[in-house]
């Protein structure tokens, strides 16, 4: 009989009650609806656990006026303005053009009022769609213009607006420009989220020395790739314990391209593996990261990627 310590490890993980066969998902708004990747030579979406489909708001939206989008070093500045067909229209004809035999698909929800959001999990609620991640970095119009995720009070009130209209897992995603948050953490996980996204973009802008003007039309947008890795290392090393509390699996993100950056989060407490950016530098990143996450297993004689997830041990003393 095989040795299990020798056998290839394993690499599915459980997500907030679903079954992924791998630890990598595609983020919102990085392969658009899903369809992008189909077209790509070599790519297999047996590769990934999960899609998460393009920022969705109730109505349709046309997004920011260009420039939207903006190389910067170590990364990438967009704002976008949520571009979608809205919420009924991605469940009608976007949805059973997808291929949900082959990986999971998640939406991404997004609103300008609790009530709002709630009404985009109930169109959700019945599709294909295995869970909905709330994206609470949107203007709040009725509460004067603040963002959701950096008012802990507020994202909560937007996941409970949002339980009762669906019974698939809600996935919050915190921002990073949060002053604390864990406890916006542990308020979203008390009124029902499933699961955590750990971390949105990072604010950020660009200017055009010539034109003495701000590269975006919007003037800000949301920076990320490489440069903001560290940052998100940290915020999921601060919302972990909250996580593990509650058994709450934690989607980490921020930069990551390549396996070490991936074993990195794993090692912090990610339960999956966030992909973003990256896939613009690399689309078929995915297979390489796999195989360097089951090297890493196999050397240091684990069985699955799940053992790996939390083992952030205390720094050395001298």
């Amino acid at each position: 009989m095989t040795d299990a310590l020798t056998s290839t490890p394993d690499l599915s993980v459980n997500f907030a009650g679903l079954t992924l066969q791998t630890p990598l998902v595609l983020l919102s708004g990085c392969v658009g609806f899903g369809q992008e990747y189909t077209r790509v030579e070599g790519w297999n979406n047996r590769d990934i656990g999960a899609v998460i489909l393009k920022g969705t708001t109730l109505e349709p939206r046309m997004g920011n006026a260009p420039h939207r989008v903006y190389e910067t070093p170590s990364g990438m500045l967009n704002a976008i303005g949520l571009q979608n067909p809205g919420a009924r229209y991605v469940v009608d004809e976007i949805l059973p053009q997808l291929p949900h035999h082959e990986t999971h698909f998640w939406a991404n929800a997004n609103g300008t009022s609790p009530e709002e959001y709630a009404e985009i999990a109930r169109i959700f609620d019945d599709s294909p769609v295995s869970a909905i991640e709330i994206n609470i970095s949107c203007p709040n119009v009725k509460e004067g213009g603040v963002h959701f995720g950096n008012n802990p009070c507020m994202a909560a009130r937007v996941v409970a607006a949002m339980r009762p209209m669906t019974s698939k897992p809600l996935i919050t995603k915190l921002s990073p420009n949060n002053a604390d948050i864990a406890e916006t953490a542990r308020l979203v996980i008390e009124a029902g989220s499933d699961g955590l996204s750990v971390i949105n973009t990072l604010v950020g802008m660009a200017v055009d020395i010539e034109r003495r003007q701000p590269v975006l039309a919007n003037i800000s947008g949301g920076l990320s790739g490489p440069a903001i890795k560290p940052v998100a290392l940290w915020k999921i090393h601060q919302t972990r314990a909250i996580a593990a509390k509650h058994n709450i699996p934690i989607l980490g993100q921020g930069g990551i391209c390549n396996a070490d950056d991936a074993l990195e989060f794993a090692i912090v407490g990610s339960d999956a593996i966030g992909l973003g950016t990256g896939l613009f530098y690399d689309p078929l990143m995915c297979r390489s990261l796999l195989d360097g996450i089951r090297n890493y297993l196999g050397k240091h004689n684990m069985r699955s990627y799940s053992e790996l997830v939390g083992t952030l041990a205390a720094p050395a003393t001298h």
